[in-house]
């Protein structure tokens, strides 16, 4: 089934559906703010330094059209202020997807990520009907584990050495929601102040594990 990609919005923030004609701007945006998001930036185990902006597009779309994501570009006053992506898309006993997202450093501290996030979750559960979402994020990362905070998202456990992420695999915090926690969308119960915030605690176990290496197997 493929998605047909919305427009959505909340005051001076949106998201829309992203298009290959964004290239540029984006891999624009993406250098210049090289310093800022590379200790957050996926990377490939496989092809160390590979970027192309346009290929990561197209497969962005065609997930898109398979049914299995929805890519979106973050505005701002109708500028270009980052990306969110919903992936992994699953119906079914699961009926589930995963959240990412990245923010440009001139428009951080303006509530775009949480609000951005919020559009995108209400719209997953009430228009797509999906049951559980799913947003997971490094230890080291203050500003994406006070989103999950203020959208009062639930910390679920540590996911060690999960996601590769500026060159190594990374422990990540995995934070949930599911549509029966709410009696009303995520946005609307996040600007009424009925978030619970202190959902998204992680546990005094998990923050200590997280700091500690795991060793490196050895090969006989």
């Amino acid at each position: 089934m493929a998605f047909v990609i919305p427009t959505l919005s909340e005051g001076r923030i949106g998201l829309r559906p992203i298009r290959l004609r964004d290239a540029r701007a984006l891999e624009r945006s993406l250098l210049d703010n090289r310093t800022w998001l590379r200790q957050w930036e996926a990377t490939s185990p496989y092809a160390p330094g590979a970027f192309d902006t346009r290929a990561s597009i197209r497969s962005l779309l065609a997930n898109a059209r398979a049914g299995h994501g929805l890519p979106f570009i973050v505005e701002y006053d109708g500028r270009l202020a980052g990306q969110l992506n919903v992936s992994s898309v699953t119906y079914g006993s699961l009926s589930s997807a995963t959240i990412g997202y990245w923010i440009a450093e001139e428009f951080a501290g303006r509530n775009i990520t949480p609000t951005a996030v919020a559009l995108a979750t209400d719209y997953c559960f009430y228009q797509l009907g999906l049951h559980r979402m799913e947003i997971c994020i490094r230890p080291e990362n203050g500003p994406s584990l006070r989103v999950v905070e203020k959208l009062g998202f639930r910390y679920e456990g540590l996911r060690r050495r999960y996601i590769h992420i500026n060159g190594d695999w990374r422990d990540h915090y995995c934070f949930g929601l599911v549509s029966e926690e709410l009696e009303q969308g995520v946005l609307r119960r996040w600007l009424d102040g009925e978030a619970p915030t202190e959902a998204a605690a992680v546990t005094a176990e998990d923050r200590a594990a997280a700091a500690i290496p795991l060793p490196i197997a050895r090969r006989h």
